[in-house]
């Protein structure tokens, strides 16, 4: 129960999906290719800003600040705010559809909490998906039909998935501690999702169906947020150096990481930097499964 109400109040505090707004803080947008190690620094600003996508055509990144969603250009020039006066309050779990046609995210919405909209890319009306809340979005299958988030129902966080035109909530996840991160693999076999079960944050995936639940990593780092590529043979994550007891604070010492599915070995893409909450929260490889995009941090 003790490990409950720190998690809840971590989510209320900022530390658990919702953005939070850092002061005297530099972000860095930076692309970094993972086969050669090539980085490249897209956009650094005095501001903060969070959890980069990247749009499947390729084009632009997409990120929060301030509770809206900004389009930046692979070369850092601002494209605007994506349905400015129609999404406000987005928190750092959103992100695009396969086919490219629908944005989803999610939104703290005033004495409610986070819950979650989909919302047409060329505009409309969002529309509410999951009235219950806490529910934070993290994957979409590839056929656009199922979301899958965290949610907080009772006294326990687990998986859920809804139907993307919205209905019954499914659960997926039923153990104690906190499961987060649901992420779709590409060929819609799996889900990936990071847990504390075992008492220590380590990665994991079922099948679409919450079925055959298998523990991924076994080392002795916080592993948050698996994002699998497109080609299906890796996973890229956020590793904090220390034990972050079930909650995904900003500000503390992480790396970047790689396993490759084939032998569920890891090794860094990064070396130590100050991040955390919003780096990599979200999907966020490139379409050709080449580069990923996050964030860093400096304190100014």
């Amino acid at each position: 129960m003790k490990k409950i109400t720190l998690i809840y109040l971590s989510i209320l505090l900022g530390t658990a999906g919702f953005s939070q707004v850092q002061e005297n803080i530099a972000s860095e947008l930076v692309i970094l290719n993972v086969y050669s190690g090539e980085e490249k620094n897209i956009l650094r600003e005095n501001r903060h800003f969070e959890a980069p996508n990247w749009s499947r055509e390729g084009t632009f990144l997409l990120i929060n600040a301030g509770g809206l969603l900004e389009k930046i250009s692979l070369t850092g020039e601002k494209l605007g705010v994506i349905h400015e006066g129609i999404v406000s309050s987005a928190n750092n779990d959103h992100g695009i559809s396969f086919d490219g046609k629908t944005l989803v995210f999610s939104k703290n919405d005033k004495g409610l909490g986070s819950r979650i909209y989909t919302l047409p890319m060329e505009g409309g009306q969002p529309k509410l998906i999951t009235p219950a809340y806490p529910s934070y979005w993290h994957g979409i299958s590839p056929d656009g039909k199922l979301l899958a988030y965290c949610a907080q129902r009772g006294d326990e966080w687990d998986i859920y998935a809804i139907p993307t035109a919205g209905g019954e909530e499914i659960r997926l996840t039923n153990v104690s501690g906190l499961d987060d991160g649901p992420e779709y693999s590409y060929d819609g076999q799996w889900i990936y999702f990071n847990s504390n079960r075992t008492g220590y944050m380590h990665l994991y995936r079922m099948k679409a169906d919450g079925s055959e639940q298998q523990q991924l990593t076994f080392d002795e780092l916080d592993n948050w947020f698996p994002h699998p590529s497109p080609d299906n043979q890796s996973l890229v994550y956020i590793s904090y150096l220390e034990d972050q007891k079930g909650s995904h604070p900003f500000g503390k010492d992480v790396k970047l990481r790689i396993m490759h599915l084939s032998d569920k070995k890891s090794v860094d893409l990064t070396t130590t930097f100050y991040g955390g909450q919003g780096t990599i929260n979200v999907h966020s490889w490139s379409p050709d499964g080449k580069w990923i995009a996050y964030v860093r941090y400096y304190k100014l």
